[in-house]
């Protein structure tokens, strides 16, 4: 097929390709997809329009894969393997061949529509390819500087973008550590705070432990002075002088002692020697006890019974012992 044939059914079959190929748009432009999107520094050269490996091709071979191109959608995209780039290659070869002329202006409106949307995307270099086939294809094409333009504006706000969520990425982590940081402190208060109290409650059973322990002590020493006390005064009757004997005393009335309720129900019995001093009205003026068995049970009832005994008068006080019995069954 000799070009001026191709030309000629390529501008016939134009409106079929603008409707091929905006529907192709999508699926070229993601082929020609790099692995990850990201603003190109606005000091990396641009691409160039046709690769080397075109360049490097013959006239037939350009013709033949452009023809192949067009019939698979390559109009623009893979970079190295569309029809744009051998065309332009072609026109290099065959500067004055007006089909190759015809067919890079009928495909170049794809091209501008790509890199626009190459822009969007933000796949500059794509984009940057792109314009580069439009500013070799047509250096005077109008929509060039705008679409240069959009392309250095887009990699601006983009590298502003990032610069931004960095820098809200470090204050969120700047955040999040000061959080943790006051999370461990308010920690470590509580800690302090606990360890405090369970020392102040330490303190405080120690020092219960300290009186009660010195409680026990003076009640032991008060009943050794007791004891000894005792003791003393019994020996210091046994050493005296046997007394004249005392009148005879001779009750008129002695009430029985009460059983305390506790030893009462549980059954509990025992005795008390007391020692009383009979005035000479016959009433008991003093009462203490000498022993009970057992102790401080039924010391009480026994002192409050002796209490309100009474006897004959008698010409002198008397001072003489006693012992009550206490016992469930009497």
């Amino acid at each position: 097929m000799s070009l001026i044939r191709m030309t000629g059914r390529l501008r016939y079959a134009a409106p079929l390709l603008l409707v091929v190929a905006v529907a192709a748009c999508s699926k070229q432009d993601e082929a020609a997809k790099p692995a990850t999107s990201a603003a190109t520094p606005a000091a990396t050269p641009p691409p160039p329009a046709v690769s080397a490996e075109v360049q490097a091709m013959n006239a037939d071979a350009l013709r033949e894969a452009a023809t192949k191109a067009l019939r698979e959608n390559r109009i623009y995209a893979p970079g190295g393997d569309n029809a744009m780039e051998y065309y332009l290659a072609l026109r290099d070869k065959l500067p004055h061949d007006p089909g190759v002329t015809s067919a890079l202006t009928d495909l170049l409106p794809y091209t501008v529509i790509a890199a626009e949307q190459s822009i969007a995307r933000e796949e500059f270099p794509e984009a940057q390819r792109l314009a580069a086939i439009i500013e070799k294809a047509d250096p005077k094409q109008p929509a060039l500087p705008r679409l240069q333009q959009s392309i250095a504006s887009a990699q601006q706000a983009v590298a502003a973008r990032a610069v931004t969520d960095e820098a809200a990425k470090t204050k969120a982590a700047e955040d999040a550590k000061l959080k943790e940081q006051q999370r461990l402190a308010q920690q470590a208060d509580q800690q302090r705070a606990t360890e405090a109290a369970a020392a102040q409650q330490l303190a405080q059973q120690q020092e219960a432990a300290r009186a009660e322990a010195a409680r026990q002590e003076t009640e032991r020493q008060a009943a050794a002075q007791r004891e000894a006390a005792e003791r003393q005064a019994a020996a210091a009757r046994a050493a005296a002088p046997a007394a004249a004997p005392a009148q005879a005393l001779r009750a008129v009335s002695t009430p029985a002692p009460r059983y305390p309720p506790e030893a009462l129900r549980s059954g509990t019995q025992g005795e008390v020697l007391v020692e009383i001093t009979v005035g000479t009205d016959g009433s008991v003026t003093n009462a203490r006890v000498v022993r009970a068995t057992p102790a401080r049970v039924f010391d009480r009832e026994a002192l409050n019974a002796v209490r309100r005994w009474r006897f004959e008068p008698v010409d002198a006080p008397v001072t003489t012992r006693r012992t009550i019995g206490f016992s469930p069954g009497t």
